[in-house]
């Protein structure tokens, strides 16, 4: 290995060993908290952080930083969710928070549903169109 280069986590529990303790102790709530509203999603490292995948689509993430914790759900439920999350630091499909200022688990909740509602609504319109692009294609 070169100097300066790390060996990204295999899984997400090698992940959260790396944190330090106030920070896993946050990504740990979070975690169970997504777990609770979508038991049946799956965990993997995606890009380097742990990320929550249901139906083979990418669902929300999650990673420590130096100064903060980010919670990734996705444009469009901070787009939808801006005036709850005024508090927060936000930019497109991020949220940041710290130990000291962590997000509620309601408030997680009705982030990860909104994720998961969009994603449906996006594969029922693929799945719309995808019919009309074959047969223009098979003239």
């Amino acid at each position: 290995m070169k100097a300066g280069k790390f060996a990204p986590p295999k899984d997400v529990e090698s992940y959260l060993r790396g944190v330090p303790a106030e920070a896993r102790a946050s990504l740990e709530k979070l975690r169970q908290t997504i777990k609770s509203v979508v038991p049946e999603a799956f965990e993997v490292i995606s890009y380097g952080i742990p990320t929550f995948k249901l139906d083979g689509r990418m669902l929300v993430s999650y990673a420590a930083f130096a100064e903060h914790c980010s919670f990734f759900p996705g444009a469009g439920p901070v787009d939808e969710h801006e005036d709850e999350l005024k508090s927060f630091q936000t930019s497109k499909g991020t949220v940041r928070f710290t130990q000291t200022r962590p997000l509620s688990a309601s408030l997680v909740k009705k982030l990860v549903k909104t994720r998961i509602r969009l994603n449906e609504e996006l594969m029922k319109k693929r799945a719309v169109t995808k019919p009309a692009r074959r047969k223009a294609a098979g003239r």
